[in-house]
């Protein structure tokens, strides 16, 4: 019974954890696609929610985009 109940709580921690909180605590890793003729300038942590800073080549606009944990609220800074 107790294995059984071990196997559950892991279960549903893991479940519950979103790719940003494992990354960012755990060590797991998360997949961020840029546009089309963008490059990575930077990147933070702000809790458990990652700011992205990248570059549009064409244009040469700077975006500051948020990739927060469960994806409903993100912010972004357009840089001209």
């Amino acid at each position: 019974m107790k294995k059984v109940l071990l196997i559950a709580t892991t279960i549903i921690t893991l479940a519950s954890c979103t790719e940003n909180v494992r990354a960012r605590h755990w060590g797991g890793t998360e997949n961020i696609m840029l546009e089309p003729n963008e490059v990575l300038l930077n990147t933070t942590w702000k809790e458990n929610n990652m700011w992205v800073l990248t570059k549009d080549t064409v244009t040469n606009v700077s975006h500051f985009r948020e990739h927060s944990s469960w994806g409903v609220i993100e912010g972004e800074i357009i840089l001209k």
